[in-house]
């Protein structure tokens, strides 16, 4: 269902860019032909990163292809919001040109001496909207283009320095009522969707790990979504993984995008497993800090159900000393329903990217119950961070990539 209204919100994307960006400012000729030309190879060349993944080709047309999909995103949002201006501007040429006067030669008077008067045919077509004139009309949709174009590429250019660029710290303190005072001030290094892929390359691993480390954390905590392909593929991207520093130690939860390969998220738990990273699946750990206890558990992703690995909160959380404060590594915000029936205190999350290309915050904020940042649900808090890193367009606009140092006070 996904790949379907994918690939009819494409399609339609595409069509109304030739119209607006092709057809209404240009005539029929070279120009024409050459435009549409390359609107089809640029469609063509987002679908070839879409199946690349599976082919094997999308370290080759993965730049072209993701950065058309945000470019072509922004057009299609920009001239849109321009399509009621630019009604208004046309009707408002229309008028003009209907009161425009035209000579008309007088019943009376030699035909070389001209009457001025109203021209009821112009009246007539202004009042069915009628278009203005050619050449305004022209000049009218060349403006649109050229604001559409300037508008969509500015914002893509930012878009891509801030998705390469350094993730930002954001810190935040966090009040568990019933945690034990000796706990507090235990703190969290939290990142989400790093997303290792064709695009990252080994520096984005290498300066997400050196950024948790200057921030000296009691516990790292990778909330899912860390790869996007195989152990095979990914793996020496992953290696810097294995400098992590932390009191604790390194824990790891699966997201939806570890159930994307056929053969599950086995190998890379192994791998993770290898450098020094412990996978939490459907378990918990005691931390034990000066004197006093606080339970760590971490649930599959829910679309782990498809690969007969759901999330299972009883099997993580049952049977626990409930006096004890616990901290939830989960990697969906949606998961805190299921949480906050568990007792659990604070839930750490990703997934969502902050909505990564506004306006999509909006409609994350549709699916999901948090966008970004700390909420409550009950007696239980959830804190979602943007994520370190980006999915498909290496594009951020409107949600910088985030690395999180939580801190819990009593």
């Amino acid at each position: 269902m996904f790949v379907l209204i994918f690939l009819a919100g494409v399609l339609l994307g595409h069509a109304y860019l030739w119209w607006r960006l092709v057809r209404q400012t240009t005539g029929q000729g070279r120009l024409r032909r050459a435009m549409t030309l390359v609107l089809v190879l640029m469609l063509a060349a987002l679908m070839a990163t879409f199946l690349g993944a599976r082919l094997g080709l999308e370290s080759w047309v993965a730049w072209p292809g993701y950065l058309w999909i945000a470019v072509m995103f922004y057009l299609v949002v920009i001239l849109v919001v321009l399509e009621i201006p630019r009604a208004v501007v046309g009707a408002f040429l229309r008028r003009e040109r209907a009161r425009e006067p035209v000579a008309v030669p007088a019943l009376s008077a030699p035909a070389s001496d001209p009457v001025v008067e109203p021209a009821p045919a112009s009246v007539e077509a202004a009042d069915r909207g009628e278009p203005a004139s050619p050449d305004r009309r022209l000049l009218l949709a060349r403006t649109v283009a050229v604001v559409a174009g300037v508008g969509a590429a500015g914002t893509v250019g930012y878009g891509v320095t801030t998705a390469l660029g350094d993730p930002v710290v954001e810190r935040v303190g966090v009040t568990l009522p019933k945690l034990d005072q000796r706990l507090s001030g235990l703190r969290f290094a939290v990142v989400s969707d790093i997303h290792l892929g064709p695009l990252t390359g080994i520096g984005h691993t290498e300066r997400i790990v050196r950024m948790i480390n200057g921030l000296e954390a009691d516990v790292v905590a990778i909330v899912g979504d860390l790869v996007d392909g195989s152990v095979a593929r990914l793996g020496p991207l992953a290696q810097p993984l294995k400098h992590l520093e932390s009191r604790y130690g390194a824990f790891f939860v699966t997201g939806n995008h570890e159930y994307f390969d056929p053969a599950g998220p086995g190998e890379w738990i192994e791998e993770l497993g290898e450098l020094g990273v412990r996978s939490l699946r459907n378990e918990r750990v005691e931390i034990r800090h000066q004197g006093a206890v606080l339970d760590l558990a971490g649930v599959n992703d829910v679309g782990g159900a498809s690969a007969g690995e759901p999330p299972d909160f009883a099997k993580a959380l049952g049977g626990r000393d409930t006096s004890r404060s616990s901290v939830l590594l989960a990697h969906q915000p949606i998961q805190v329903t299921e949480a906050a029936r568990h007792g659990v205190d604070l839930q750490l999350s990703g997934h969502t990217h902050g909505g990564q290309i506004a306006p999509f915050n909006l409609v994350v904020g549709l699916q999901q119950p948090v966008v970004s940042g700390l909420a409550r649900f009950g007696d239980t808090q959830v804190y979602v961070t943007r994520g370190a890193g980006f999915w498909g367009p290496p594009v951020r606009v409107g949600a910088p990539p985030e690395i999180t140092l939580v801190e819990l006070r009593s």
